[in-house]
């Protein structure tokens, strides 16, 4: 007999696993999302509990780092795209840089860079973090961010800040493919590996590049007044060419889709997996041969700790939840190698006993 139990991430706590677990009994971790939903997912001594994962790490057993991509032909469409021309006509009224983050002072501490950028070039922010400029009325809502005319704003933009909330290898979401699809040139801040996943060596100024925001914005500044060297990051869009071959590969091997009605989800995707391989054990078995063992280790989901900006921007105030993610991050540390003592307890457990181990660690 083989037995399996589904969990989501976002809802996982210290109650969610099965306990007492048989040798039979098999776990699969579906969780999509950033390590700011569940930091004790991320450390080796939870996520090794797991024998099934779909992550955004490439390396899990269902990998959903494009989750956020529709397809290939998305990326290259012209439907939004603003000829530089008209761009710079717009420039009159609009900054050279577009924000739109209503999240604010996440792990990534993006809020505290933006902040230091806005002192040296125009950026149009429009969501709550850094607000200073307001949507239509009939689109100033968190629930029109997939609105065809919000999208029409963005694209006229030169550039967009595209800052993920968590810094985490392969955690890359519609910050980045929402400029790129619209015809926009993104200003990326997230995946440290992000280069693995560009539709072109240059379609994205990274972050990282640039010592200071104070850089960052000068060369900004040069290609707003340079048309040709701005088109040389949308060339690979006008051209109609992917040249990323990993990119490639990874949105035509995937076995599910994005908005597509003809493919599976990647939620039904995932599950199906899980019981392909449940059922291909169950079969070994009636042979009288040994089942496949599924395990996952520490490269299904990992992050490294929240690493705030040195600098920050005079006349602001640091906030609560900035000072609180490096600690909650330790305390995640604690929080996984207790459940993880009690797991291999294998018997149910209180609240209280988990805490109580976590206080001593």
């Amino acid at each position: 007999m083989l037995w399996w139990s589904p969990l989501t991430g976002t809802d996982f706590n210290i109650d969610s696993l099965p306990l007492p677990r048989k040798p039979y009994h098999e776990w699969a971790l579906f969780h999509e999302e950033s390590p700011k939903n569940n930091y004790k997912l991320f450390h080796p001594p939870t996520i090794t509990l797991f024998n099934h994962t779909a992550t955004f790490s490439r390396h899990s057993h269902l990998p959903l780092t494009s989750q956020y991509l529709e397809d290939l032909q998305t990326l290259l469409s012209l439907e939004y795209f603003v000829p530089i021309q008209k761009k710079n006509v717009l420039r009159k009224k609009l900054a050279p840089i577009v924000y739109v983050q209503s999240d604010c002072d996440p792990p990534s501490d993006r809020d505290t860079y933006i902040q230091e950028l806005m002192k040296y070039i125009r950026v149009d922010s429009y969501g709550e973090c850094l607000h200073n400029r307001d949507l239509p009325t009939q689109i100033n809502n968190p629930s029109f961010m997939d609105d065809i005319q919000f999208y029409h704003i963005l694209a006229q933009y030169k550039f967009i800040l595209a800052f993920e909330n968590a810094v985490c290898e392969d955690y890359i979401t519609e910050k980045l493919w929402r400029p790129l699809k619209l015809g926009t040139v993104p200003i990326y801040y997230g995946a440290t590996n992000i280069k693995d996943w560009l539709p072109s060596n240059k379609s994205i100024i990274i972050v990282e590049s640039f010592s200071h925001p104070r850089e960052l914005a000068e060369f900004i500044k040069q290609l707003d007044r340079n048309d040709s060297f701005y088109m040389e990051y949308l060339e690979w869009k006008v051209q109609g060419q992917i040249n990323n071959k990993n990119l490639i590969h990874a949105i035509k091997d995937r076995t599910w889709g994005v908005q597509d009605v003809t493919q599976d989800n990647y939620i039904d995707a995932f599950e199906c997996m899980v019981c392909r391989r449940v059922w291909d054990n169950i079969r070994l078995l009636r042979k009288g041969l040994q089942p496949k063992q599924w395990k996952a280790d520490s490269t299904h989901l990992s992050c490294p700790a929240p690493k705030p900006f040195s600098l920050f921007a005079e006349g602001s105030s640091k906030t609560s939840m900035r000072e609180l993610w490096r600690p909650s991050f330790e305390q995640s540390k604690k929080e996984a190698k207790a459940l993880r003592l009690l797991v291999n307890r294998n018997s149910n457990f209180t609240s209280q006993e988990f805490w109580n181990i976590v206080f001593k660690y």
